[in-house]
């Protein structure tokens, strides 16, 4: 049996659930998610908690079991809690700013880069960082790097975007020998 599918998931009293044969809806106050159930998996409530089954023991079923147990683990704490991702500005005149909801990066090249983010994710930035936060872990992690992918960190000086926390490995530059 999956280690991970067969541990239950307790159920905050700020998020309803309910349950189908081939989805599962999660509500709060605001937002709303669904997980699109795989046929041979079967989740059921019992005393607060969510017990995640599966009939067979394929290979693709036993799979299965641990990832459906766990999107709904995500959603859960994602509609309860939020997740959030932090991003660092490392640069001379590297900087971020909101205009509106638009966020607009400046990161050396000759044009400044406006992002506009997905609905259901909210980014907050002053100057060097960058604060994204949302109830979709999978949408957070995506946007994330999105915006990790306009300018990753180079090996040599260090400079970029970069999580936060994030070791860069640095490579030595050239030196310069002597005429032979």
């Amino acid at each position: 049996m999956s280690r991970i599918g067969k541990n239950p998931i307790n159920i905050p009293e700020s998020v309803t659930l309910e349950i189908d044969k081939k989805v599962v809806r999660i509500k709060n106050s605001k937002d709303a998610m669904e997980i699109n159930l795989f046929p041979e998996i079967k989740v059921s409530q019992r005393d607060g908690k969510i017990i995640v089954e599966r009939s067979a023991e394929s290979r693709q079923v036993r799979a299965m079991h641990g990832t459906t147990r766990q999107l709904i683990a995500s959603a859960i704490t994602g509609l309860s809690d939020g997740f959030t991702k932090e991003l660092e500005l490392i640069g001379v005149g590297y900087q971020a700013n909101m205009q509106g909801y638009r966020l607009v990066l400046q990161l050396g090249y000759s044009h400044d880069i406006v992002f506009e983010p997905p609905e259901g994710i909210i980014i907050a930035a002053n100057k060097n960082n960058i604060t994204i936060t949302g109830y979709d872990k999978q949408l957070v992690g995506a946007v994330s790097a999105k915006i990790r992918s306009f300018r990753n960190p180079e090996p040599y000086k260090g400079k970029g975007i970069r999580y936060k926390g994030e070791h860069v490995r640095r490579k030595q530059g050239k030196t310069v020998g002597g005429a032979g």
